[in-house]
């Protein structure tokens, strides 16, 4: 580290709240996000990687079934309406003729 890295940096210390622009406040503010965020998901993992592996597999088939029941869900959600869409444009073009 030479001298001049050494002298700017208690400048940036000393820097108030009040002194930041706003830019540089939302900056820290979103990297206070992103800290906060990052313990989160070290805390979540350290309770997985503490949990034994067939209880994280049992919980992982668990999600599997309830999202593949959500996508069959929405697949016959998705068909139902395209076909109404078809029947509806039939009539349309039935009653136009």
């Amino acid at each position: 580290m030479d001298h001049s890295e050494s002298a700017s940096t208690p400048a940036l210390a000393s820097k108030t709240v009040e002194d930041l622009s706003p830019l540089e406040q939302d900056l820290l503010e979103e990297y206070e996000r992103l800290a906060e965020n990052m313990k989160k998901l070290a805390s979540i993992l350290d309770t997985m990687a503490s949990k034994p592996t067939s209880e994280i597999l049992d919980g992982l088939r668990q999600l599997e079934r309830k999202t593949s029941l959500v996508f069959t869900l929405l697949k016959a959600s998705v068909y139902s309406i395209v076909l109404q869409q078809e029947m509806y444009s039939r009539d349309q073009e039935e009653a136009g003729e």
